[in-house]
């Protein structure tokens, strides 16, 4: 990784990189670094383990459709949190929603609704801004020019 990132957007596939653009441009448009890797829990297992344990993020979004397993695969890696986005692949989504809130207990993902990445990089931005306050200021305009 080239820069410290705050936050870390992961999709299972490339076909998710319309969703994957609007978290990242959330975060962007807030100035906070983070990066786009398309690694599947399915088909790369070894690489996302080993991508979410070298990687510096303090927040993860996971974008799943299908299945859904992503999010609940990455906060199985760790104790930091995760946001997951559930993807319009079939039964309009809710078949990814349920399956992102239906973790076990011990193993939370938050999670934002269908398609909407947008939320998910503004969640992640209010987690960090819990230590930042320069990111509560961006958040406070952001609303601000909202009304």
């Amino acid at each position: 990784m080239s820069q410290k990132i705050s936050v870390a957007i992961i999709a299972g596939s490339k076909s998710d990189q319309a969703i994957t653009d609007e978290a990242a441009k959330a975060l962007t448009d807030l100035g906070i670094p983070n990066e786009v890797k398309f690694l599947s829990a399915h088909r790369n297992p070894e690489g996302l383990k080993d991508y979410v344990s070298k990687c510096d993020a303090k927040v993860f979004i996971a974008v799943a459709g299908l299945a859904a397993h992503l999010p609940g695969v990455v906060a199985s890696m760790g104790l930091r949190p995760v946001i997951g986005v559930p993807v319009n692949v079939k039964l309009n989504g809710l078949d990814s929603l349920l399956s992102i809130v239906q973790m076990p207990p011990g193993v939370p993902v938050a999670c934002v609704g269908v398609d909407n990445a947008r939320n998910a990089g503004i969640l992640a931005a209010e987690i960090l801004a819990l230590s930042d306050q320069a990111i509560t200021q961006k958040l406070t305009e952001m609303r601000a020019a909202w009304r």
